[in-house]
């Protein structure tokens, strides 16, 4: 049996491999998926033409050349049908029912669904080499997919050992789903206006898109991603690496402004936030982007920094959420909560959040400036003296009127520093829109202080 894959436990077992599955792999790294698919679909015409028989429909062709004219001539074939839309989600869920079925010694069912997963999905390699195990234990045990001679170029070698790391981390993936009733303990607070939110968990290769209903966020779907080269945790420009943080989406790219490289488009993320730029972190062009033509998906750390994802599951996604009010959290590894377990830090800072509104309300600057920080940098790098002389034009400006925070969106990140990330629309009462602000708050021993406040819109 091959490919026995227990689902429940989330880790591969015992498989098996040879010379069919380094075969189908190479067809793919050579661009040759036309090839491999057919290698799989036909096993009979791919025996007699490795032993060198012509194939049928060959002489078929040779004997109708001798023949005239008028008794070649046949009725033109109706054009096929049109291949169904590819839909996100789809190539992966059908990979692991084929894994599923092999499991369970179901082999010929799992033989002809793989069959039609490269037959739809050409350039999915990971169908590829599922394709070419499942070929090649009829004639041997496998040990491990794509189990292949160990002389492999380095390329080749290279390319089945992210396959197969690509392969458990979907399967882990699937076997570590989280529940409807948990979200990302960064997400604290949404108001109705932000739709959607992401989650990546870098140590799962996952992507997690959440709407947010009356009743909170839910999970609407998952899917594999691809970071960085050299992983995770960017600092400087050019490192490979894809950054840790809260960030947003910032606009929605037209993929026909777009190389090929970039797929079915790309949403672009606000890296350096302002704790990236106050921690002298640097790079630009962190997206979130498609694959291109030649690939289905790319290895788990293959990018320059982006986050990759199919292109079905990224057109979801750039039909789905709403540049500047989605909010994109990538983490290491994701720590899921139940919502009301994070409600009673959430309420304390809600307070505090509370008491700098009703300093600024009330114009007092010396209760007012307690809540900055004295490293606090604001747009333009404005420092802590400057940005008192511009709060205090703001508060002489309001009067005394009360001024509401609306649409506020609180998320906090947390690494050698614990932050929270406030999002609001400033509005002063008689006043139908003010300017939507957004704050860093950084813990500092007992207290949160502001290291970074500024206008985005």
């Amino acid at each position: 049996m091959v490919f026995l894959l227990s689902l429940r436990m989330g880790s591969l077992v015992s498989l098996r491999g040879a010379l069919a599955a380094l075969l189908c792999l190479l067809l793919v790294q050579l661009g040759g998926h036309a090839q491999a698919k057919n290698l799989g679909s036909t096993p009979k015409l791919r025996a007699s033409a490795a032993q060198g028989a012509p194939a049928k429909s060959a002489s078929r062709g040779t004997q109708a050349a001798r023949k005239p004219q008028a008794t070649r001539t046949k009725k033109a074939r109706p054009a096929p049908p049109a291949p169904a839309p590819l839909r996100d989600g789809q190539a992966e869920e059908r990979l692991l029912q084929v894994l599923e079925l092999t499991r369970q010694g179901q082999t010929r069912d799992a033989l002809t669904q793989a069959e039609r997963l490269v037959r739809d999905y050409p350039n999915f390699q990971l169908a590829q080499l599922a394709l070419g195990d499942l070929l090649a234990a009829r004639a041997r045990p496998l040990q491990q997919p794509g189990d292949v001679p160990s002389a492999l170029h380095a390329e080749a070698r290279t390319t089945l050992l992210e396959l197969r790391t690509e392969l458990q981390r979907r399967v882990e993936a699937r076997g570590a789903r989280p529940g409807q009733q948990k979200v990302p303990s960064q997400f604290l607070e949404l108001a109705p206006r932000y739709r959607h939110a992401i989650a990546v968990d870098a140590s799962r290769s996952r992507l997690y898109l959440f709407e947010n209903t009356p009743q909170g966020l839910r999970l609407v779907a998952d899917y594999y991603a691809s970071v960085g080269k050299l992983g995770i945790e960017k600092t400087v420009e050019g490192d490979q690496r894809t950054p840790l943080g809260v960030y947003f989406i910032t606009s929605r790219l037209d993929p026909a402004t777009l190389r090929d490289f970039y797929g079915a488009g790309a949403l672009p993320l606000n890296y350096p936030n302002p704790l990236d730029q106050l921690r002298g972190k640097t790079g630009s062009g962190i997206w979130l982007h498609g694959t291109p033509p030649d690939q289905f998906s790319r290895a788990p750390q293959a990018t320059d920094g982006c986050v990759a994802l199919a292109n079905p599951d990224l057109e979801r996604l750039l039909r789905t959420v709403e540049p500047r009010t989605t909010p994109v959290v990538i983490a290491r590894q994701l720590d899921w909560v139940a919502p009301h377990s994070v409600q009673a830090e959430h309420k304390a800072f809600e307070a505090v959040l509370d008491g700098w509104r009703n300093a600024k309300t009330a114009g007092d600057m010396q209760r007012l400036m307690a809540f900055y920080a004295p490293d606090f940098q604001g747009q333009r790098k404005t420092t802590l003296a400057q940005w008192a002389t511009a709060l205090h034009a703001e508060t002489q400006a309001l009067g005394g009127r009360e001024i509401e925070l609306k649409d506020k969106a609180i998320l906090r990140w947390t690494d050698s520093m614990d932050t929270m990330v406030v999002t609001f629309g400033e509005v002063a009462s008689g006043s139908r829109t003010g300017p939507v602000k957004r704050q860093f708050w950084a813990r500092r021993g007992k207290h949160w202080q502001i290291i970074y406040e500024g206008v985005i819109g």
